[in-house]
Order: C-alpha cells, then sequence, then structure tokens
C-alpha cells in the first residue's frame, strides 16, 4: 500500500524562558493508506506532539513529515485532528457546529450539505441537528465532533484521546461507531490513547514510544483475528490478553528505567 503518512528522521525540541526540551527524537514512522495505527507509551513521550507535526500545527526542528507523498508546511484540510474535547459552540446547533469547517474552507453547498446530514444521520443524531450542545450527552458531542471533523472528507484522520473524558459503556460503542465509519470509508487514522485495551480493540498496528525524549521502543502487527473484528468484539479474541500483557510488560519495563 502507498504510505499516506511519512515521518522521516524527525526530532523536535520545545524551547521556553528556561531552556531548551527535547521532545522527540530520531522518529520514523509510515502509515499506510487506510491503515488505523495507535500511538502509546508514557506521559512525556511525545504522542501529541508527533499528531501535531502530522497535522501541521508543528514543524520539526529536524527531519521532515509527509502526507499523502506531499511535505506538510501548514494544516491542510486532508488531515482531520479530532481532539480530547468536543469544543461545540454552545450558541450553535449541532448542524451548525459540525458545518463549521466547512463554512471556514468556503466548501458550503448541497453536496456537502448532504454528506453531514448522512453523517449525523450513521451517528444517530440526525433528530439532533437543531439541539444545542448542552441537551446532548457526552458520548453525543463527541459523535457530533467526529462529524464535524470528517464534513471535509480529509483522507487522514488524527484521534488525540478522544475517548478520555467518557464513561467506560460510552467509550466502548464509540470504539465500534468510529472503526466502522472509517473502515467504510476507507480512511487512515492514528489514534493517540493510554490505554492498551483501546489501541490492541482499534488498531491494525500499535507503536509503543519511550520518554524524555520520545523515542520508538516497539511496533506490535496486532494479529488478524483480532484487527478485523469490531473492538467490542475484539476483546474476546484469542490472543488479545495475550498481547495486552506483551505490552504491558514494556510499559513495566519503561517505570524500572524511570520513563514511566
Amino acid at each position: 500500500m502507498p504510505a499516506a503518512i511519512e515521518v522521516n528522521g524527525v526530532s523536535h525540541v520545545y524551547v521556553n524562558g528556561q531552556g531548551a526540551y527535547p521532545a522527540l527524537a530520531d522518529i520514523n514512522l509510515r502509515v499506510a493508506a487506510g491503515e488505523f495505527v495507535s500511538i502509546i507509551g508514557p506521559s512525556g513521550c511525545g504522542k501529541t506532539t508527533i499528531l501535531s507535526l502530522i497535522s501541521g500545527l508543528l514543524s520539526p526542528a529536524v527531519g521532515e513529515v509527509r502526507v499523502l507523498g506531499e511535505p506538510v508546511l501548514r494544516p491542510t484540510p486532508k488531515v482531520g485532528y479530532m481532539l480530547q474535547q468536543d469544543y461545540l459552540f454552545p450558541w450553535r446547533t449541532i448542524e451548525e457546529n459540525v458545518t463549521l469547517g466547512l463554512e471556514l474552507l468556503g466548501l458550503q453547498g448541497e453536496q456537502s450539505g448532504r454528506y453531514v446530514r448522512e453523517l449525523l444521520d450513521e451517528m444517530g443524531l440526525g433528530a439532533f441537528r437543531q439541539a444545542f450542545p448542552q441537551q446532548l450527552s457526552g458520548g453525543m458531542r463527541q459523535r457530533a465532533a467526529l462529524v464535524r471533523t470528517l464534513a471535509a472528507q480529509p483522507g487522514i484522520l488524527l484521534l488525540d484521546e478522544p475517548f478520555s473524558a467518557l464513561d467506560y459503556q460510552t467509550r466502548l460503542q464509540l470504539e465500534d461507531l468510529i472503526v466502522t465509519t472509517l473502515k467504510a470509508r476507507g480512511k487512515t487514522a492514528v489514534l493517540v490513547t493510554h490505554d492498551i485495551s483501546e489501541a490492541i480493540a482499534m488498531s491494525d498496528r500499535i507503536i509503543v514510544l519511550q520518554p524524555r525524549p520520545g523515542r520508538v521502543l516497539a511496533e506490535v502487527i496486532v494479529p488478524e483475528p483480532i484487527r478485523t473484528a469490531l473492538p467490542l468484539e475484539a476483546r474476546e479474541k484469542a490472543g488479545f490478553h495475550e498481547l495486552f500483557h506483551t505490552l504491558w510488560q514494556l510499559f513495566e519495563q519503561l517505570d524500572k528505567k524511570g520513563g514511566g
């Protein structure tokens, strides 16, 4: 498969009044078109920094990031970014919130409006188009945030712990919904999460980072019976718990080295 995302020899440093702090060191990643990759690791290993570099919100101090074969120089509609919080505007209806990006990009029209309504229906939000965010549950708000991210039809989605503020049952439901939606549309996705089970259940491949500065510690391919199942079912597949313990042991090694 052609690479949708390439991170080539990337290092990054944050600078403030107290000095320079290396965040990433010599990161090399390749994500194939249509692949779902999770990045896990302890706090401070640069997971969100990698997403910021792929999205064009940051430029690497060293190295290069490419999206769909082109160098990343600035944010692009080809890449959608879904954050931990939904950031819905309380004074706009759900439909007005999810079409905000289309407004800013000048992409409003009959076709895009039809696509948004189709997405809202798929997410179970069709009856809530004229509702306001405060009238929705946390899970429904995150579904609206996903529709907003998908509205401009990006080929790549970056997901920065989008379920962290939700209860466990809602998280499981959203995992299934997101995987189904992205696979049906052939999207490429990169998920950042602290949840090992979530990473295994949703991903084709998992990247484990070690911190200070962030480096790739391991890459793990999720066995086919797990990665072809929906996340809820994947947790019951043979090999799931063994893979969880393998990744857990990597985290314990980092703890012993003072990296957790």
